[in-house]
């Protein structure tokens, strides 16, 4: 998903899923036999996500900047848009230019989690340079996602890998390694890894980064796929292709950290982009948005989110004949905050 920095014309061991991850001489919380690999097991329960009724729901917002249609829906949880590097060294900025520590992100933040809500700092997006490939060692990398959760108050932390950033295995690898490295020193803290998919599933970059979390003993919470931006061929209704995405993400979680069908999907996030997507042919409806929130709680999976709640509303004037539609409104007929309200039901 994009960040804020430009507008785009054209966005383990796996989750807290089922348990806190298995360690040697632990039982597998998801039922499942254990392998010879150390396995880290989703367990929803240990995220603000997860919600007592199901599926919860969880979108996007800009750190930096409000939008009238953030607490649409009464999100459980908001991702906070994005943590990347200043640049060229290891100093972790929202969108790469504004302060950790910045008293309006705070003042937002505050505002955000008044009532009961919690937030997930989100590391990467599309643009920009992602903390691991600009940190020269884990424990650097992993002090700076430090920096960043500790401004926001945040247990949980959101990795967006995407693009250059999900091929370049040095920074793969150097990730995991940090993450390990702070989990170790943050027993609660809640991990997903947010990554492109097609209707086949997580493609091989992704499969890999999974495996490299899973190597280094990462306890992820969820695996959150993008549905969307598939290609100009995928024409169809976008509510069938999400729904085709995650049943195939999930089979893949099932062989790559040896769950349980449940614990599959308890350990998968789904996020859409509403309205009109980055590639020609795509258009996400409300009855999409609804289609798939309806799949989300018949499977059980953890939380719903969409890019984004400053784009859950109508263009108005110049905005609906422009590139605005892809960044600052959905593109298509609908009120205020009627994503949000489709995605919780």
């Amino acid at each position: 998903m994009r960040n804020f920095l430009k507008p785009a014309a054209g966005l383990v061991c796996l989750f807290t899923l089922a348990g806190v991850g298995c360690s040697a001489g632990t039982d597998d919380p998801s039922g499942t036999a254990s392998t010879s690999r150390e396995r880290s097991s989703p367990s929803a329960s240990e995220s603000s996500a997860d919600t007592s009724s199901g599926t919860a729901y969880a979108p996007y917002v800009s750190a930096t900047t409000a939008s009238a249609n953030d607490s649409a829906g009464s999100p459980s949880a908001y991702n906070l848009a994005f943590v990347i590097s200043d640049g060229s060294g290891c100093t972790p900025k929202w969108n790469g230019t504004t302060a950790i520590g910045d008293s309006a992100v705070k003042s937002r933040i505050s505002a955000l989690t008044e009532s009961g809500s919690a937030v997930r700092v989100s590391f990467g997006g599309a643009s920009g340079k992602e903390l691991a490939s600009t940190c020269d060692s884990a424990s650097e990398l992993a002090a700076a996602y430090g920096k960043a959760l500790d401004a926001a108050g945040a247990t949980e932390a959101d990795f967006d890998v995407e693009g250059e950033q999900l091929t370049d295995s040095d920074s793969v690898a150097l990730r995991s390694e940090a993450i390990a490295l702070l989990q170790k020193e943050r027993s609660g803290l809640a991990v997903t890894f947010t990554l492109p998919v097609m209707p086949s599933g997580l493609d091989d970059d992704g499969l890999a980064l999974l495996e490299s979390a899973n190597d280094n003993g990462v306890q992820v919470s969820t695996v959150n796929i993008m549905t969307m931006n598939y290609g100009s061929t995928y024409d169809e209704d976008m509510g069938d292709y999400a729904k085709t995405s995650a049943q195939a993400a999930h089979d893949q979680l099932e062989d790559v950290f040896g769950l349980s069908d449940e614990g599959a999907w308890r350990g998968l996030a789904l996020t859409s982009m509403l309205g009109v997507n980055d590639v020609d042919n795509e258009t996400f409806s409300l009855s999409d948005a609804a289609q798939v929130r309806s799949f989300a709680e018949e499977k059980g999976v953890a939380w719903v989110s969409m890019w984004s709640t400053f784009r859950d509303q109508p263009c108005e004037g110049d905005d609906a004949a422009s590139d605005d539609a892809a960044t600052n409104c959905s593109g298509v007929d609908q009120e205020a905050g009627d994503f949000a309200e489709a995605f919780t039901g």
